[in-house]
């Protein structure tokens, strides 16, 4: 089983509430060296924490990241951003993109360019940070970015696999972090959903449902669309 003991681990977006806690976690879990990596990095009091600039939507970042990190045995891709808006019609274009930019692109081309270093490593890891709106489409072309990358997460595990690389997708309703501080309803807590997603990694599982709304959305993925949206009902005059 992938265990996080004696791990080198990188982690995306490593300044927010969640990147945080998984960077203090992996430590507390044996780490040997954690990467907290951020475009604008902070200093950390610990000096098994390496501060590393990156910008996972620059090409040129990541291939920075790869030559200062070829240590690393785990990378976790938690960086992510929200737009402006929930609308796919309403968004500006060059929103769209941003948001293809952070949630898709940069998870997938940063996997990409550590793969090599990750299938030389015996049992490395390597965790993608999705969400209940890779399922959900609350979210416009948030959920549109989380869903590509839920499906690439899938390629990435078949493919990886036989490298030896072991890949965890983590999906969560809202988290209680500076992100999520305009949702309503309940919130988990960044440091519980970083357990269980170590958790289900050092059990060799390769999904994390990390919460009772995503668990019930799954499953309502293989009923009828108009059960798991039941506004089109109302909106197509149905009863």
């Amino acid at each position: 089983m992938p265990s996080l003991n004696g791990t080198v681990v990188l982690v995306t977006g490593a300044n927010g509430g969640i990147g945080t806690h998984f960077v203090h976690e992996a430590l507390a879990r044996g780490a040997a060296k954690v990467y907290a990596t951020a475009r604008t990095p902070r200093t950390w009091d610990d000096e098994r924490i390496v501060p590393l600039t990156l910008d996972v939507t620059d090409p040129t970042s990541i291939e920075a990241a790869v030559a200062t990190a070829p240590d690393v045995t785990a990378l976790i891709n938690n960086a992510g951003a929200n737009p402006p808006s929930a609308s796919l019609l309403d968004v500006a274009e060059a929103d769209i993109r941003a948001n293809m930019e952070t949630n898709f692109f940069g998870p997938v081309f940063l996997a990409r360019a550590f793969a090599p270093i990750l299938a030389a490593q015996p049992e490395s890891i390597l965790v993608d940070v999705h969400s209940v709106g890779s399922w959900y489409a609350y979210g416009g072309i948030y959920s549109a970015s989380k869903a590509a990358l839920w499906s690439a997460t899938n390629s990435l595990r078949l493919e990886l696999a036989s490298r030896g690389v072991h890949v965890s997708g983590v999906h969560m309703s809202y988290v209680d972090t500076r992100m999520a501080a305009h949702a309503d309803g309940p919130k988990m807590l960044p440091a519980e959903l970083v357990a269980s997603v170590f958790n289900a990694v050092e059990a060799g599982e390769y999904e994390v449902l990390a919460d009772e709304l995503t668990t019930q959305v799954k499953a309502a993925l293989s009923g009828p669309v108009e059960a798991l949206y039941p506004e089109l009902r109302t909106l197509n005059g149905q009863v």
